[in-house]
């Protein structure tokens, strides 16, 4: 019993595998409406149905030819296709599932959701599982944080400190808020005030020092006279003396 389940998980886990593959294929070249549906119940043939379309026939062979390589890729065998030529619908043989690419015409027309349809399988994009994988991380880390006592932003706050970039631009910002502030104290400090010279002192007579009285400025020479001429005024000729007369004996 215990080996009949292993080998049934082992089974479901290589057709997850596979379906994944094939779904990562058809989505690298932007198939439309993709659908899967677990046939276990319907085909002894085969587990999975896939059908997806494609806009045009250089689509739908360019759709084919991804899920050959993402199976390929995958590990398993080299599937085997049918259809190419045309382009209309091309279905693609990877063994425990079958990939029917066509285009929207046909695929409306034969309508193969409602002949495979009874179990729809639901798949999760590739956006919608790096969602799930970053949501995830962050609950293991938080959950981590809490265990080891650690608050939610201080585990960033470290993985800056120990980053050796963080380190050194923490290091120039510091010695840069150094020399900033030894400018401003030097340019604080009061000036100091110009000594004073000490007033030169004569001794007198009884012994006592008296300072030496400053020496008055010298008196300017007293300014020439000048006289003032009015333009246009005529101009008064100083009048000659004259010659005292001899006296009489």
């Amino acid at each position: 019993m215990p080996t009949r389940y292993m080998s049934e998980t082992a089974d479901k886990k290589k057709i997850q595998k596979l379906q994944r593959a094939i779904v990562d294929g058809l989505e690298d070249v932007k198939a439309l409406d993709i659908q899967v549906f677990n046939t276990e119940g319907l085909s002894p043939l085969f587990e999975r149905v896939i059908v997806a379309s494609g806009s045009t026939n250089r689509q739908t062979r360019a759709l084919a030819a991804s899920v050959r390589d993402a199976v390929r890729e995958a590990g398993f065998e080299k599937p085997r296709t049918e259809g190419e030529e045309n382009g209309e619908w091309i279905i693609v043989d990877c063994g425990q599932a079958v990939v029917h690419v066509m285009q929207p015409t046909i695929r409306q027309y034969y309508r193969l959701e409602d002949l495979w349809g009874d179990v729809p399988v639901r798949l999760k994009s590739n956006e919608a599982r790096g969602k799930a994988a970053r949501a995830a991380a962050e609950k293991s880390n938080a959950a981590s944080a809490r265990k080891a006592g650690i608050k939610p932003g201080a585990a960033a706050v470290e993985a800056e400190a120990v980053s050796p970039a963080a380190a050194a631009k923490k290091a120039t910002r510091a010695a840069r808020k150094s020399a900033d502030s030894v400018a401003t104290t030097a340019a604080e400090e009061p000036k100091k005030a110009p000594v004073r010279k000490a007033a030169k002192t004569v001794k007198t007579g009884g012994g006592s020092a008296v300072p030496s009285a400053k020496k008055a400025p010298a008196r300017k020479a007293a300014a020439k006279k000048v006289q003032v001429v009015k333009i246009g005024a005529p101009v008064k000729k100083p009048v000659p003396k004259r010659a005292a007369a001899p006296k009489k004996a």
